[in-house]
């Protein structure tokens, strides 16, 4: 078994190299952690950071300029900490930065898009609805997606400002839910028979979101895509782990530590397989 060095080429690899560095992922806040989660679940030999920029939480409301100049710090730390791939676990920032990301840093990339092609397929009437942050909806990436990917399928979109704040205050249901019925009638309303979870805080309102939607209502989330793409590239690059020592998961964060664990806490007793 060969261990590959950082900065090694990863084209021609040798099908026995592995790569024991850690794969780094980041997001405003928790959210990021429901595609920590699939990612653990999908590979649990792979070591992860985790880091939370609560300092500058949330990323929805801001300028593309300062989402990219805020993705780029999140990378610095990541990279500070020897991370061999950066998934941008948060649509706002992928949408925003991953491209200047990707032309900055000599590391691959995974970032997360609302789901509108798998929504698409799904769809039975063709009306899908997307629930996402005001900079994901505002954005020519989002445009795009629906453009390239709908296959024919009207597709509405929702802003929602200030729900992903709810989720990471650790808000309870009964103070979530009539605001969230207010942000997905509009949705329910154009007859979409397929919503979208188009910000990784709405994973954690999923069961109040099924509630709200009329019966037979599909919900879907990028996490579990993401998490295969994920692999995929670790796969093709040569950058899997060898499954041989432990695999740890470490959070980091730009705000206050003990809140980070605590809502890791009050997530995992409320039913959540946060590792």
């Amino acid at each position: 078994m060969v261990l590959r060095q950082a900065g090694a080429a990863v084209l021609g690899y040798d099908a026995g190299v592995t790569d024991e560095r850690p794969i780094g992922l980041f997001d405003s806040g928790i959210g990021g952690v429901a595609v920590l989660s699939e990612i653990r679940r999908l590979l649990p030999d792979e070591s992860l950071v985790y880091f939370a920029d609560a300092a500058n939480f949330p990323y929805g409301p801001k300028a593309e300029d300062e989402i990219k100049r805020l993705a780029a710090a999140a990378t610095d730390v990541l990279l500070e900490r020897g991370v061999k791939l950066i998934v941008v676990a948060c649509n706002t920032a992928s949408t925003m930065a991953l491209a200047s990301l990707r032309s900055r840093y000599d590391v691959p990339f995974v970032g997360m898009v609302p789901a509108v092609k798998p929504a698409s397929s799904l769809s039975r009437n063709g009306l899908v609805g997307i629930l996402a942050t005001e900079g994901t909806v505002q954005t020519s990436v989002l445009a795009d997606l629906i453009r390239d990917f709908a296959n024919g399928a009207v597709v509405n979109t929702t802003a929602a400002p200030g729900l992903a704040e709810l989720v990471e205050a650790g808000a309870q249901d009964a103070a979530i839910a009539p605001v969230l019925v207010g942000f997905l009638d509009p949705l329910i309303e154009a007859g979409s028979d397929v919503v979208v979870l188009g910000c990784t805080h709405y994973f954690f309102l999923r069961h109040l979101i099924e509630k709200s939607l009329p019966a037979g209502t599909q919900v879907v989330d990028a996490a579990e895509p993401v998490a295969r793409r994920v692999r995929q590239v670790l796969e093709e690059s040569g950058l899997s782990a060898s499954g041989i020592g432990a695999a740890g998961v470490e959070y980091i964060t730009s705000g206050d530590r003990p809140q980070l664990l605590s809502c890791l806490r009050r997530w995992r007793e409320a039913g959540y397989a946060i590792p």
